[in-house]
């Protein structure tokens, strides 16, 4: 039995396909519209965004050139690049505003999604089903809820577009109408490396349901985009040690944890509970698991083979889920993930073909079980709602994430490495120490998790036993800037200060836009009373990151210094509007206005101080001393 013409539809009434969209709209901003209060996550949002130069400057010529043909986070997706930018040159740092860029994303890659399926099948409401897993799974929040995963929600788009432009095309097959494909599709390739697998969708789509038959030579020119796309990629990610070796991942557990992975995703479409930003790689997989899960797929793979003429679309919906997750699967293994939820932003279509157009060959067949099937439906989406909006709180913020993380699996010492990162930066150095010690009794040899006890025992007062873990770290990995940074600061302590600044020159010199080893070297430098070196290397620091106000503050002190006053007086008034209640930034300004003669400029902010501060006597003090030179030219 086919459920679809071979045909497109006749023409419809479009009230209904509007109707549809407004729900899914609705039902996309019920779920993520809270996270418009959400900030960055210390997980890839640094690289992608907080701490990458280029992006922050938004549009510049510099950073159009740098997206086309950089290689970072080893990958190639120069759109990606220039969304993250264009949302910088609107909104600067404003998290909120990057994320519900993210959703609105997602929520036309949904509207698209809609209407290429209706457009390809002529069924609205298997179509409206399909369209409506998508924009509201639990497995989907890791793609929408993650500014860093802007490349999945924009690639989907121009995925889904493809298939639109594709379908149009296969109606009236023209010059123009194919170019429209190629260049829907050459927007997905340049926003996600992984949408290589489209070609190999649109020959699915042929058999079912555009009955084309295989139309390979039309293909040759996306397979070739493709191909290249693909080949890059590879070498990108195995030139910046992204691709895991064989002695790392060897091929037998690769494939076992692919036939886990396959099974898991399906698993999770059905109960996704205990979902986390991480998944750790197994050391070994119990062979009894793999086993399973080899049965498990091949009993359904053997199910749609042989119900392929009668139920196409199981087939479509199969082979759509099996081979677009092909570049994730872990068979070339990248990363440190076993799975990831991300991986099936597109993947979990070709399910949902299987499950709306399944169900609705049961209604045509037994028309009574209709309202039970809509019944079902709903109810499924209504969970569906419910689940990801408590899945989108997790992404609150990065503490929540990580320590979700930890709760839901095991062994997964990197994200007990984040979270001791986070405590560092909270001043939690008890809780930091804690997390990183369990991260290295999971896995001793992991750099980060030094780095981090190090820091941690450094700021605790133990700068000799900081010391020893930099130096572990370092043994590790000896070209890590952060490593060599924090060993010279705990050299510094010791007053080993050559030795120090030879390790800080070394970090910078290894990462020449690490912002926080220009400041530590830039520190030390003024501790030492070379205050123009200093500023040289403090004025680095706040140019990589100008939103660190005590960053600001030591520049400013340095300029001071050297007697540049004009300067340090810009930077100490950069302080005082990204703190304006703190009453010793607008003490140290004052000072420095005073020492420039603007004394009224000077009272004002000696005011704001004591406003601040009531009982802050220097701020008093000085502040008449300013009222008595600003008297003095009338005495005389």
């Amino acid at each position: 039995m086919t459920l679809v013409p071979s045909k497109p539809a006749p023409a419809r009434p479009w009230s209904s396909d509007v109707w549809i969209s407004v729900l899914l709209v609705a039902a996309i901003f019920a779920v993520y519209s809270q996270v418009r209060s959400y900030g960055f996550v210390h997980y890839d949002d640094p690289t992608y965004i907080t701490e990458n130069s280029h992006v922050r400057a938004g549009f510049t010529a510099e950073g159009f050139a740098w997206a086309f043909t950089s290689a970072g986070v080893d990958n190639w997706f120069p759109l990606t690049w220039l969304s993250h930018m264009a949302d910088c040159q609107l909104f600067g740092l404003q998290s909120g505003w990057h994320h519900l860029t993210n959703v609105l994303l997602h929520a036309l890659a949904t509207l698209l999604l809609f209407a290429a399926v209706t457009r390809l099948t002529g069924a609205r409401w298997p179509s409206a089903f399909v369209a409506l897993l998508f924009a509201v799974h639990p497995l989907h929040v890791e793609s929408v809820a993650w500014i860093a995963e802007r490349k999945d929600v924009l690639s989907a788009c121009f995925w889904f577009l493809t298939l639109w432009c594709y379908a149009r095309y296969a109606e009236r097959p023209g010059a123009v109408r194919y170019a429209l494909v190629l260049l829907a599709f050459a927007g997905g390739l340049m926003s996600k490396p992984m949408v290589v697998t489209l070609p190999f969708v649109l020959m699915l789509l042929d058999v079912w349901p555009l009955r084309r038959g295989w139309r390979i030579r039309e293909k040759l020119p996306l397979m070739a985009m493709a191909a290249c796309v693909a080949l890059v990629t590879y070498l990108v990610q195995r030139n910046f040690g992204a691709v895991v070796t064989l002695a790392g991942a060897p091929a037998g557990l690769r494939v076992e944890n692919a036939l886990i992975s396959y099974a898991a995703y399906i698993g999770d479409l059905f109960w996704p509970a205990g979902l986390a930003v991480l998944y750790p790689y197994p050391h070994a997989i119990p062979l009894w698991q793999a086993a399973a899960a080899f049965i498990f797929l091949g009993a359904i793979s053997l199910t749609v083979a042989r119900q392929f003429r009668s139920r196409p679309y199981l087939a479509v919906g199969w082979c759509w889920y099996l081979g677009t997750l092909v570049p994730v699967i872990g068979l070339v293994q990248v990363g440190l993930q076993s799975r990831a939820d991300r991986y099936t932003y597109i993947p979990l279509v070709g399910l949902s073909i299987m499950l709306a157009w399944g169900l609705a060959e049961a209604v045509e067949r037994r028309p009574r079980i209709r309202m039970g099937i809509v019944a079902g439906a709903v109810a499924a989406g209504a969970a569906c709602l419910v689940v990801t909006w408590f899945q989108v709180r997790y992404w609150a913020s990065s503490d929540s994430l990580f320590l979700r993380a930890t709760q839901v699996t095991s062994g997964n010492y990197i994200m007990h490495t984040n979270l001791a990162e986070r405590y560092l930066e909270q001043g939690r150095l008890e809780d930091a120490r804690s997390e990183a010690t369990e991260a290295l009794s999971i896995n001793s040899a992991h750099m980060l998790a030094h780095v981090n006890l190090a820091t941690a025992l450094s700021r605790l007062g133990q700068p000799g036993d900081a010391e020893l873990e930099y130096r572990k770290a370092l043994s590790l990995d000896p070209s890590n800037a952060q490593a060599h940074a924090g060993l010279g600061a705990a050299l510094a302590v010791e007053q080993r200060t050559g030795e120090a600044l030879e390790e800080m020159r070394t970090a910078v010199r290894l990462k020449p836009d690490y912002a926080g080893g220009h400041y530590n070297l830039g520190k030390v430098l003024a501790g030492l009373g070379r205050n123009g070196e200093a500023a040289s290397e403090l004025a680095i620091a706040v140019r990589l990151q100008p939103d660190r106000a005590e960053w600001h503050d030591a520049l400013a002190i340095a300029l001071a210094a050297e007697g540049k006053l004009d300067d340090a007086a810009n930077e100490f008034a950069g302080e005082v509007r990204m703190r304006p209640a703190d009453a010793n930034a607008r003490y140290n300004l004052a000072i420095a206005l005073a020492r420039l003669g603007r004394l009224d400029d000077a009272i004002g902010q000696f005011s704001e101080a004591l406003r601040l501060k009531p009982d802050f006597e220097a701020a008093r003090k000085n502040m008449a001393v300013a009222e008595s030179q600003r008297r003095a030219p009338a005495k005389r």
